[in-house]
């Protein structure tokens, strides 16, 4: 920590320097004092400068970095915006085939309803076998008459 001078104790200084320096070199000695404190102040105010730089431009990479975000994410907005309006667009040609069809249904007289069922053949009930004479004379009528 820097010692903190009061008016007091820069007024010893003072009249401790003029004692051992003398009125002739103690105001080239202060114009010495000066020009060595301005070239540190002027040595700090560069220093923290750079560093001023260094964190502007490490906020400049941030915020570049963030805005590189943004338009990533305004690109996938769009990209969802635009597949919401497609799907929109489809639901309502939907919507509105389902109310067409529905209106022509509603038009139409009622019919009777056809199942989706294939119409079944009546059974038949499976022929008894037939002996070889009685085929011949079944075939023939001449045949039967004649026995």
């Amino acid at each position: 920590m820097l010692p903190q001078f009061g008016f007091s104790e820069l007024l010893f200084l003072v009249i401790i320097a003029l004692i051992i320096l003398g009125p002739k070199d103690l105001s080239l000695t202060m114009r010495k004092l000066g020009q060595f404190v301005a070239k540190g102040r002027s040595m700090a105010n560069e220093f923290r400068a750079a560093f001023d730089d260094i964190a502007r431009q490490a906020e400049l990479d941030d915020l570049r970095k963030e805005i590189e975000d943004l338009k990533r994410d305004n690109a996938v907005t769009q990209a969802v915006d635009e597949l919401k309006s497609v799907e929109k667009d489809i639901n309502e040609s939907v919507m509105r085939e389902e109310r067409a069809v529905a209106e022509e249904l509603r038009k139409k007289p009622e019919t009777p309803q056809v199942s989706d069922e294939t119409p079944s053949k009546p059974e038949v009930a499976p022929e008894a076998p037939v002996a070889a004479d009685d085929a011949a004379t079944a075939n023939n009528p001449q045949d039967k008459a004649a026995s």
